[in-house]
């Protein structure tokens, strides 16, 4: 009953569009729309081929798909080629231009993508269109919760009838499943089943905006990996590796698990007692791929295995435990790559050739992070001992005019990271991508110049450090340090300390006038709170006579850090310090005198806060300036 009432919401979505369609866009129709959907795991995967007629009189250069806003909040890849083949001796070229529109007198429950045709399309003419659409969770689990010996069961919705703004003259569906096993499917006219596939059609002479709702509700056992974010850092070393870095935060985001877990049934039939659990991981890495690791938070993952061939090295990891609907893990994984596969130069500059997204098969990645970072050093890794936990591309200290080349819109910008040994950091360069699927898994290009002799920086920089090291030692060893009352160091040493002893005396002082302040501005709230003008001119008296005492009290301690020798590099602070607590004073005695008066003239509440509003921001800055020099002081 609920399926059916999810069915029902969905169908008056549609029919929404419907009564909001205009027969606008009518020179375009397509011929022929063969569709099909496969939902063989959590990824859904959308083909169509369009046979695309112009029947107008004016040239078209542009061609609109329309996606539900359901669907299009989820649709993760979308890609449109002409075909220019027939039978099968099909050929397409290459991805034509895709960006987002909003049409006229379009209904507005509707997602449009306007495709931009290589040439336009002349009265008359017709080209087929080979359209692919990658959406991610669009499989709704149903149940919601299952036990350990559950099967899985999903629910998805769709339209028959191929949701265009053209009108369609022969259109078919066909949808593959990943088991034979159909719980339940909408069942139209010319609907046919042929074990786990379900074929809708054909239908002839559709309008535009036609519809017709349809829900299937199958098993689906296949793991939904659903990563919630992945880091991957790759960081480029010119003495020959390229060291990847990648860290995993893992959901299994299909039916929640509920009642309780048993290992045992799980071990004695995983098939049965766990068949939608993520029991392993695959990641399919570069041929060359070395040293490679993995970790989960509290230490090495206790099985996994590595296949290597000449065309690909292939990564299992079984997590600590089968993951069931809803449960959680975190884990990384690291490997080098030779340097000469993936760094070329070209036109005098230097670029890395590598793919974007995870190696991980049929993982959906809500967020991903790609941090390119320049180093210097080789980086080589051991099981033991973590590097990072964030996918960058570390580019080498002194890198320049760097600039990126994405197959798709990513948000990016750069940073620094500084490392040992560096001077002025290494230049990373961050991707970032939403809603990632394994399509998105191309290669991209980081261009950067860098001067060879730069790499001899690191080294020298060793080599300049041992040996004044050295140097120091043969210093230390023949030298004579011993020290008496009346050599220069012990003189200097109790000099320093006289200068400390002054130091404090000059603190504490300072913190007494700041205390003083503090009475000053607590008189202010009693006056608020009782009218009392006289008691606030009292407490006024009182401040200023014990500040002048302390400003005597200042004076010697002054004089005597302005003549030793050993207080030079503090004094600028120390003087620093006694000119904003003077100022600091100035402002609080011109804030009370200008909230006394206003008082004795019995102005508003609301006019005094206005006209000290401006003093109170200086005297709050002051304070800070003040507690800051007083830190600064105080680590010395």
């Amino acid at each position: 009953m609920e399926t059916e009432m999810g069915f029902s919401r969905f169908a008056l979505f549609l029919f929404t569009i419907a009564l909001l369609s205009s027969p606008v866009l009518s020179d375009l129709v397509l011929s022929k729309v063969d569709r099909r959907i496969y939902l063989t795991s959590q990824i859904v995967r959308y083909t169509a081929t369009l046979r695309v007629e112009n029947e107008g009189s004016e040239l078209v250069s542009e061609v609109l798909l329309a996606f539900p806003e359901l669907q299009a909040k989820n649709l993760a890849y979308l890609t449109v080629s002409v075909n220019e083949g027939k039978g099968k001796q099909k050929v397409s070229t290459d991805d034509l231009p895709i960006e987002v529109v909003s049409p006229k007198n379009m209904p507005p429950a509707v997602s449009f993508y306007s495709v931009t045709l290589p040439k336009g399309l002349a009265p008359g003419d017709s080209l087929t269109l080979d359209v692919m659409a990658v959406f991610t969770h669009a499989l709704q689990p149903f149940p919601e919760k299952i036990t350990q010996a559950d099967i899985q069961l999903v629910v998805f919705q769709d339209s028959a009838y191929y949701l265009s703004p053209y009108a369609v003259k022969v259109q078919s569906l066909s949808v593959k499943l990943p088991e034979a096993r159909i719980e339940s499917y909408t069942k139209l006219e010319n609907t046919k089943v042929h074990g786990s596939e379900i074929k809708y059609g054909p239908h002839e002479d559709l309008p535009a905006f036609s519809y017709s709702p349809i829900g299937i509700h199958f098993e689906s056992n296949q793991p939904f990996s659903n990563a919630q974010e992945v880091e991957r850092e790759i960081e480029i070393s010119h003495w020959g590796n390229v060291q990847i870095t990648e860290h995993y935060k893992l959901i299994h985001g299909g039916a929640q698990s509920k009642g309780e877990f048993s290992r045992l049934d799980f071990q004695a039939r995983p098939n049965v007692r766990g068949a939608s659990a993520i029991r392993y991981l695959v990641a399919t890495l570069p041929p060359r791929a070395h040293s490679v690791y993995y970790r989960d938070e509290i230490g090495n993952i206790s099985t996994s295995h590595l296949w290597s061939d000449s065309k690909k090295t292939e990564l299992l990891i079984e997590p600590r435990y089968p993951m069931f609907g809803g449960w959680r893990t975190a884990f990384t994984i690291g490997y080098g790559l030779p340097l000469q596969d993936f760094l070329f130069q070209s036109e005098g500059k230097r670029f890395l050739n590598i793919t974007l997204s995870s190696p991980m098969v049929e993982l959906v990645i809500d967020k991903l992070i790609v941090k390119v970072v320049w180093s210097g050093k080789s980086s080589f890794s051991s099981s033991l001992d973590p590097v990072f936990l964030c996918f960058q591309v570390v580019l080498p200290e002194g890198s320049k005019d760097i600039s990126v080349s994405t197959p798709f819109p990513v948000k990016q910008w750069q940073e620094t990271k500084i490392s040992h040994l560096d001077i002025d950091g290494r230049p990373v360069v961050v991707l970032e991508k939403t809603n990632v699927v394994p399509e998105h898994n191309k290669y991209f290009q980081v261009y950067y110049k860098f001067n060879k002799l730069s790499m001899l920086r690191e080294p020298l920089m060793l080599i300049s450090g041992f040996f004044f090291l050295f140097v120091a030692c043969i210093v230390y060893t023949r030298a004579d340090i011993s020290i008496s009352k009346s050599s220069a160091s012990y003189l200097a040493k109790q000099q320093w300390e006289e200068v400390q002893a002054a130091i404090q005396q000059v603190e504490s002082i300072i913190n007494r006038c700041l205390a003083t302040h503090d009475k000053l501005e607590a008189s202010l709230r009693d006056l608020s709170r009782t009218g009392d003008v006289q008691a606030c001119k009292a407490a006024r008296k009182t401040a200023d006579g014990l500040l002048k005492d302390l400003s005597k009290e200042l004076k010697p301690l002054l004089a005597f850090l302005q003549s030793s020798p050993s207080a030079s590099q503090i004094l600028p602070k120390v003087e620093d310090l006694v000119a904003k607590e003077k100022e600091l004073q100035e402002r609080v005695m011109t804030k009370h005198s200008t909230v006394v008066d206003a008082y004795e003239r019995k102005s508003a509440g609301k006019d005094i806060e206005n006209r000290v509003a401006l003093q109170q921001q200086k005297i709050t800055a002051l304070k800070q300036e003040v507690d800051d020099l007083m830190e600064y002081i105080d680590e010395i």
